[in-house]
């Protein structure tokens, strides 16, 4: 039986502008290309909403922050709304302080941010967070706490922190098999 016909015209141009953007750059520590990523959290979202703009955002929602893209070229070749998604998705660096240095104060707002955030805002967050829960799940179990060596925050409690703060925050979404699945390998790394 074929497939039935589907416009995913947006789609298609976010997948390929993404692929473009992250062309050439591994994930960090993975040996992977980068775009696998972004397309994994594109296949979460797609199990939450089948919205192709909260699709096409979880496709490009790492360009602004790994990327040359800027939100304004976002907002011109995408629209406000994907923009505005992947902009509430992006981290806000602080300027003359290093990653390391800014990271909980960037997290905590990141977290207070997600709680007040549209569903739709947490759907795209979800994808992300998910496909990044999934990759720690599986490293952490191989690798052990030399795995934390990977971030600029070295100390899994941190990390705890954070993610058990990502829970809280994407409760909304609770009902759905992404929150489950996220909330449970939450609990497997951090609860033991």
């Amino acid at each position: 039986m074929a497939n039935n016909p589907l416009d995913t015209t947006l789609l298609d141009r976010a997948i390929i502008f993404a692929v473009k953007a992250h062309s050439g750059t591994e994930r960090r520590g993975k040996g992977f290309p980068y775009i696998v990523h972004p397309m994994e959290a594109m296949e979460i979202v797609s199990t939450i909403t089948n919205d192709q703009e909260l699709l096409a955002a979880a496709a490009l929602h790492d360009t602004v922050e790994d990327t040359h893209v800027t939100i304004g070229i976002i907002r011109e070749e995408f629209g406000d709304r994907i923009a505005d998604l992947v902009e509430a998705e992006s981290d806000v660096f602080v300027e003359g302080v290093s990653e390391e240095d800014s990271w909980h104060e960037r997290k905590k707002a990141a977290l207070e941010r997600l709680a007040k955030a549209t569903r739709n805002v947490k759907i795209v967050a979800m994808g992300d967070k998910l496909s990044n829960m999934r990759a720690i799940a599986r490293d952490y179990a191989e690798q052990g706490d030399e795995f934390w060596n990977l971030f600029h925050v070295k100390n899994k409690s941190d990390h705890a922190w954070r993610y058990r703060g990502l829970v809280e925050a994407l409760r909304d979404l609770s009902g759905t098999a992404a929150f489950s699945e996220f909330e449970r390998l939450v609990n497997q790394v951090f609860n033991e």
